[in-house]
């Protein structure tokens, strides 16, 4: 077990000294300095600190240490030249506030980002602002309200799948739009005749992810699309599993008006532990004035910040949102150049080669040909003493992240797995006989099983405990 900090503190220990030259510190405020209201910082040296911050850093998991089939999250490798750009002393001492004329470079990056996101989206216009997918699906249903708003009418309605992401209905509420849930039909897409039960005058869109959160692709989205518009309502595209489409379809030839792509999934940017991450958002032309600003451009002698928009939603982020992030997914996308495609084809292929060899160990609800992921079930083994939960624990051990579970939500004991492009079949391999000795361990020994996870910083703790009522505090410092 590794010591807190303040456990290898020694009295009188020193870091490093920069002068020997005695400090005045009467500037600071003498609270500050009193050591019976303040906490007491550790004493160790910069050795002991370093070696401190490494213990830590290795009880970490990552890509590099593993594989990582978070579901609906696209944990793909992520390759070290995209790091390499990014800190590039050009991109890294520039400042946001500098002029135009003294940015052209990495406004012409934003803008070769913008025109190729607009190729593989379809869309004909994109903002770069939005810093997260939830974000830029807030910045799209901005542009929904105000869009109603200009043309006269208040439609208060978003409807959105039960399979939804948890954000989308967010997203709507926070504009102030009523959210409308229609169920799934048995194979796990949109009830067509929901939808149309739903529709009227009042609804203003549709949040869709397509390939949905089961990985499975909306086989009538030409009619959902053909239905919502006939209403007058606009199609969103929540581009969480972009992963699985890229140069075979796009947004637009499925019939959506604005889309948000994440960066930090599709185009490879590191995303664990809540960011940095990138939510460019597109639309189709009648909806681009409604952008945020400024929007990137070029007049074929600079490249500017455009902050003439006349409906824009105003802005969404500081500056020009998550800049390091743009550089990473626009080396990203020069380095696959025409093999985006491929990037695609195998993360479908791996997801439907894995989905294949589990479902005979555990049960597959929608038992058809996936996308880039799949959704299993833990019901048969929860009637054998071990739920979804116990088998994520035991796959710890295993040196695998695990799944993400319990979602989506239409599905019980939900297992979602999403591999990616970047495995290669020995390691996927190496998951599935993983997958299936768990599920044979829970048929002789079940509560074996959950004793797990046994190897790891934290060993099995009690869920609900842990919830409500974590001491994350050492109050033992002085």
């Amino acid at each position: 077990m590794t010591k807190l900090i303040f456990e290898k503190s020694k009295k009188g220990t020193e870091g490093i000294n920069l002068t020997d030259e005695t400090i005045d510190f009467s500037f600071i405020n003498k609270k500050y300095l009193d050591d019976t209201t303040s906490s007491i910082l550790p004493e160790v040296t910069e050795l002991e600190v370093m070696r401190h911050y490494k213990e830590l850093s290795d009880k970490n998991f990552c890509i590099e240490k593993g594989f990582y089939p978070l579901g609906s999250c696209t944990m793909k490798y992520n390759p070290k030249v995209n790091e390499l750009l990014a800190s590039l002393e050009g991109f890294t001492m520039l400042h946001p506030l500098q002029d135009d004329e003294d940015c052209q470079g990495a406004l012409k990056l934003m803008y070769n980002l913008q025109l190729a996101l607009k190729e593989i989206t379809g869309m004909s216009a994109i903002t770069l602002q939005p810093a997260a997918g939830a974000h830029g699906e807030l910045c799209g249903m901005m542009i929904v309200k105000k869009y109603f708003e200009s043309i006269g009418q208040k439609r208060k309605n978003v409807i959105i799948p039960d399979s939804a992401h948890g954000t989308n209905p967010a997203s709507a509420a926070m504009c102030g739009f009523n959210i409308v849930e229609i169920k799934s039909n048995e194979k796990g897409m949109v009830d067509i005749e929901a939808l149309k039960s739903a529709l009227d005058d009042n609804t203003a869109a549709i949040m869709l992810t397509n390939p949905n959160t089961l990985g499975l692709f909306e086989e009538n989205i030409l009619e959902i699309s053909e239905l919502v518009h006939k209403a007058g309502g606009l199609l969103y595209y929540d581009g969480a599993n972009m992963n699985a489409i890229m140069g075979h379809t796009n947004p637009k030839l499925m019939g959506f008006d604005i889309v948000h792509i994440n960066l930090h999934k599709t185009f490879s940017t590191p995303h664990g532990g809540g960011g940095p991450g990138a939510g460019p958002v597109g639309t189709i032309d009648k909806l681009k004035d409604f952008l945020p600003v400024p929007v990137v451009e070029f007049d074929g002698n600079k490249y500017f910040r455009n902050y003439n928009l006349k409906n824009s939603i105003g802005k969404m982020k500081a500056f020009y949102g998550n800049f390091s992030v743009l550089i990473k997914a626009y080396a990203y996308i020069l380095l696959m150049g025409n093999t985006l495609k491929d990037v695609s084809s195998n993360a479908v292929l791996n997801a439907n080669y894995m989905m294949n060899k589990l479902k005979k160990h555990y049960l597959l609800p929608y038992n058809q040909k996936c996308m880039h992921e799949f959704v299993l079930s833990g019901e048969w083994q929860k009637e054998q003493g071990v739920n979804t939960l116990g088998i994520a624990k035991r796959l710890m051990d295993s040196n695998f992240h695990p799944p993400t579970v319990y979602f989506p939500l239409i599905v019980h004991e939900a297992i979602m797995i999403e591999p990616t492009e970047s495995e290669t079949k020995e390691r996927l391999d190496e998951f599935i006989n993983t997958m299936i000795e768990i599920a044979d361990e829970i048929k002789s020994n079940p509560q074996q099983v959950l004793q797990h996870p046994i190897n790891t910083p934290v060993k099995k703790v009690d869920e609900t405990l842990a919830a409500r009522h974590p001491d994350l505090a050492f109050k033992n410092c002085k």
